[in-house]
């Protein structure tokens, strides 16, 4: 039988979040029918946001390599978003050799614990084919494990998100499971314009210009960019970037306290709260830490309605294997 009642989670499916951020992907696991068992963080404001929004989660604020899951047998899924430095075109794209990467300690978690499925999900420059053989390399790794693995980019403004977002996830399924297993499908409608989704909030503080501003704003957004510990403030991205903002009627160059007063001129920023709603965050997601550190784990984050694709899909592959399995009995 693979589906199994747990007194210390209700009965539902089971995961370990790894990476965990600021909760963007445990977030929409939650929402497609996952319980965290344990969250693995290593930034201490991401570690707050986690507590604070779900106090019943039990996070482990620390280095993933410290992490054993050997206690963990009965775990569902293994998910999580591994750092993106090592893949990422913004840097230099060392992959291995950078000591940033963590899909071997994210595979050694799997080795031990044996989960239903896996689900990572990474920058698009993982796809890029100077690592080919980096990622033939890990589903050769999850085959020997028992795993059926396969790697899909999937755009995040086809689920919903008003972002020009693509990511690589990464899907491994028990060989049992593998078959019945589908990608989520693109909805149907496009998603709101930037103008339409924040109209609201640019005008809470009754700003004159937020409905010529709402017919400017008229596309989804380009990708928020989070930023490392380097990086020296929060602002959009890169100048390309920028541009792209600045198209739609919004200055890059920074984010706002709040929102334009009466009689603002000008480009109007982007709040802490804005910059969230764009990623998929619903608005009573708190983010801890100042400006800077708000912004640079919602830059970072997966957006929720992916993953909250995804997960379904795998949720909806393991029960359909233990249906299967219960006929068979």
């Amino acid at each position: 039988m693979i589906l199994k009642t747990r007194p210390d989670i209700g009965g539902q499916l089971a995961s370990i979040e790894v990476c965990a951020g600021a909760g963007g992907q445990a977030l929409g696991l939650e929402g497609a029918g996952f319980e965290h068992v344990r969250l693995v963080e290593i930034e201490p404001p991401a570690c707050q946001t986690l507590r604070f929004n779900r106090p019943h989660w039990q996070v482990i604020e620390g280095d993933l390599r410290h992490f054993s899951a050997e206690n963990y047998k009965h775990i569902d899924l293994v998910a999580g978003g591994v750092p993106c430095p090592p893949f990422s075109k913004a840097g230099k794209q060392l992959g291995k050799q950078d000591e940033r990467d963590l899909f071997p300690e994210a595979i050694r978690i799997v080795d031990e614990c044996r989960p239903q499925a896996v689900m990572l999900e990474n920058v698009r420059g993982l796809l890029d084919s100077v690592f080919d053989e980096y990622r033939a390399k890990i589903i050769r790794d999850l085959k020997k494990l028992g795993y059926v693995a396969e790697w899909r980019l999937l755009n995040a403004s086809d689920y919903g998100v008003s972002q020009l977002r693509p990511r690589v996830i990464f899907v491994a399924m028990r060989k049992d499971l593998a078959g019945e297993f589908n990608w989520p499908e693109p909805h149907p409608h496009n998603p709101a314009t930037v103008g339409e989704l924040l109209f609201d909030l640019m005008v809470e503080n009754g700003w004159r210009g937020a409905e010529t501003w709402r017919e400017r704003a008229c596309d989804i957004a380009p990708t928020l960019v989070g930023g490392s510990k380097k990086h020296g403030g929060p602002d959009l991205g890169p100048t390309r970037a920028k541009r792209a903002w600045e198209s739609l009627g919004v200055d890059g160059k920074g984010l706002a306290d709040a929102a334009p007063v009466h009689d603002f001129l000008g480009l109007p920023r982007l709040t802490v709260r804005m910059t969230a709603r764009l990623q998929g965050f619903p608005d009573d997601w708190q983010f801890s830490g100042r400006k800077t550190a708000a912004y640079r784990q919602i830059g970072n984050a997966f957006p929720p309605p992916v993953a909250t694709a995804v997960g379904t899909c795998i949720r909806d592959a393991i029960y359909a294997a233990s249906k299967r399995k219960l006929k068979r009995a």
